[in-house]
């Protein structure tokens, strides 16, 4: 793929957002304090960041007042992948870091929480009653025997009580884990059972769609199939009593407590979040209270600019770690914006209204919501007052072109477009946001601070302008400390260094760009790899989607046993759209004009619809080994896909393709 020209941003910031950004302030004060470049702007500080990694991170600390209970002796004590030790002998709490904005008297009763649900009635949660909520359950948790390094679990839908829950986790010291209420029994078993969790929080039900779903059967079932539970909390989402044995929340929540956080080392654990677990059970992340507080400080009060006069909004659900991204903005004494609900309900425009409703500031969604609203032709900027939107960032999925431009015709023409790609692995970003820097179509605007990124071939060469492997060469302090029941490290290294040795490689494609963007191509174990030219499914998936017959598509290439090559496209239409010749035709040439013959695909097949993992990312390999023959049982984990009916389609046609 060819880079953007430089010339051409389709954003930019002018001189007094930038003298005013947060990443600027942080440049002039490192350079006076620590030796960072005063000049060259952003690629300079990034430099400097990877060049001189413990005296940035030690920056880092020092500017966003990081509490250090017991000093550290050193910033980085061991930098090997895997394995890097951060601030050995530093102690602090992550929840008394995002807890802090209540001790100021200016801000103590302004809405650290706003919560939305389908009515869309906002009910705002100050900064001292979400202290005084955490208070009261750290002590009640304490009073059930929780202690450091305990895990307690979530099964909640996105609410303030699973904010609170998981702030009060924190403050004792113990080890939080989520799933959100739409996954079933055997999704959350799956990742629980693993974890073996102390306490579980839990909802009766949820509202999705405008309808109510209740979740009693199951919470029993979680009950029954989770034997070490010491006690479980009810939550009265949809009104019902506490069942027997179960805890009310209400009581436990009740009493006006200080809260006491328990200092803890930096790299202790402070979540356990999953892979998607397609092929297998999900790994178990785990990552550090020091490590994320550090990581998130940077991305959130740096990349993304957040700070005390910002509302945080971003479009997920407790069983992504965007969620848990979410949550950080506390840090920056940033109002974050909780929504429950349906991201279509009651149409399409349900997250822009709510943007609109709660003020808004940075506004997050995924990709595939983008480009949903593009296709259903609404028009965001003109039906909604959305002036306080400085931002729309976009993950999950690469944004292709076309959503850069729709965001930019339909939303506002000063509009600071943040596509930005990381993972669970990180809880964070690679690239993306950075508010200094102009904005291309198609591109993330540059490598995180902190973070060597580098587009390597196989030999390990770094790349310009060329596809490669996304690699990291230097450590992260939210990379995992661990996966959970890995003893000897084997997975956790298999997952990152098995290709590089001590360099992390994420599994995707990438290009850095000559002017020092980023672009994503999608993930390298699902790779086209046709007559040696290799292209990532994001590329087809761009292509493809812009024509208004496609609602959605999904590509798998397929080496076969004879030394042939099998490209099928599958393609989910809008309503009324047929496949027919004259369709089949204008997607072959599609992809023949805007990318490579090569890759245009051997047939073009109609599915009922694409299947997801539970997080919304389409699945390819399991539909890869399906196609290769693979059985049901052995190519997927049940518990990980929206709708399992969906793959017999694709274990069928490889029946048939072999008869």
């Amino acid at each position: 793929m060819t880079a953007a020209t430089p010339d051409a941003p389709l954003w930019q910031a002018g001189p007094d957002r930038i003298e005013a950004a947060a990443v600027t302030r942080f440049q002039n004060w490192a350079a006076t304090r620590y030796g960072a470049p005063a000049d060259g702007g952003y690629a300079a500080l990034h430099r400097w960041s990877v060049d001189e990694l413990d005296t940035f991170w030690q920056a880092v600390a020092e500017w966003f007042d990081i509490r250090f209970a017991t000093p550290y002796e050193s910033v980085l004590g061991d930098r090997a992948m895997p394995g890097a030790t951060w601030f050995p002998g530093a102690t602090l709490n992550y929840a008394e870091h995002a807890l802090r904005t209540a001790e100021n008297p200016a801000r103590a009763d302004t809405p650290a929480l706003l919560y939305v649900d389908e009515t869309h009635t906002q009910v705002p949660i100050s900064w001292t009653e979400l202290r005084r909520q955490v208070g009261a359950l750290a002590a009640e948790l304490r009073a059930l025997g929780v202690t450091s390094g305990d895990r307690v679990s979530g099964y909640l839908p996105n609410i303030p009580q699973a904010v609170v829950a998981f702030l009060a986790t924190a403050a004792v010291g113990g080890v939080w884990t989520s799933c959100a209420p739409d996954f079933g029994a055997r999704s959350v078993l799956d990742r629980f059972q693993q974890i073996e969790p102390v306490v579980l929080f839990t909802v009766d039900g949820y509202r999705y769609g405008g309808k109510e779903h209740d979740r009693t059967e199951t919470v029993a079932e979680l009950r029954r199939e989770l034997p070490t539970l010491r006690a479980v909390v009810h939550i009265p989402l949809l009104g019902t009593d506490a069942p027997e044995g179960a805890l009310a929340w209400a009581a436990l929540t009740s009493a006006d407590t200080e809260p006491v956080f328990e200092q803890v080392p930096f790299d202790h654990p402070l979540w356990g979040l999953y892979s998607s677990g397609t092929t297998g059970l999900p790994k178990a992340i785990v990552q550090s209270q020091g490590g994320i507080l550090l990581e998130h400080f940077k991305q959130l009060g740096l990349h993304c600019d957040l700070g005390p006069e910002d509302r945080f909004f971003w479009y997920t659900s407790t069983g992504w770690m965007m969620w848990n991204f979410l949550v950080s903005g506390l840090l920056t004494g940033t109002t974050v914006v909780l929504y429950d609900g349906s991201p279509g309900y009651p149409d399409v425009s349900a997250q822009w209204r709510v943007a609109e409703q709660t003020g808004a500031t940075l506004y997050g969604t995924s990709a595939a919501y983008v480009m949903a609203c593009r296709k259903a032709d609404i028009h965001p900027g003109r039906d909604f007052d959305l002036s306080r939107v400085q931002c729309v960032a976009t993950t999950g999925s690469p944004l292709p072109p076309d959503g850069f431009r729709w965001l930019h015709d339909e939303v506002a023409e000063d509009l600071w477009i943040a596509s930005v790609s990381g993972g669970t692995d990180v809880c964070s970003c690679f690239a993306g946001a950075v508010p200094t820097l102009p904005v291309h179509i198609g591109e993330l605007q540059a490598p995180c601070l902190g973070t060597d990124l580098q587009s390597w071939d196989p030999a390990g060469k770094p790349l310009i302008n060329e596809v490669g492997e996304l690699v990291v060469t230097n450590p992260l302090p939210s990379m995992p400390i661990r996966f959970w029941n890995d003893p000897d490290g084997s997975r956790y290294h298999d997952s990152y260094f098995d290709m590089y040795p001590g360099v992390w490689r994420h599994g995707d494609w990438i290009t850095i760009t000559d002017h020092g963007s980023v672009i994503i191509h999608g993930r390298s174990d699902s790779t086209l790899n046709r007559q040696g030219v290799r292209m990532g499914s994001a590329d087809i998936y761009e292509a493809v989607e812009r024509l208004p017959e496609i609602r959605e598509s999904l590509v798998i290439g397929l080496e076969e046993p004879d030394g042939g090559y099998w490209m099928p496209l599958f393609v989910h239409l809008t309503e009324g759209a047929t496949l027919d010749d004259e369709l089949r035709a204008a997607i072959k040439q599609t992809i023949r004009d805007n990318l490579s013959p090569r890759h245009v695909p051997d047939e073009v097949i109609e599915v009922p619809a694409i299947p997801h993992t539970l997080t919304g990312k389409r699945i390819e390999v399991p539909v890869k080994r399906l196609l290769q023959g693979t059985e049901l049982a052995k190519a997927v984990n049940p518990g990980s896909v929206d709708n399992l009916d969906l793959l017999h389609f694709y274990a069928d046609l490889a029946e048939k393709r072999r008869a």
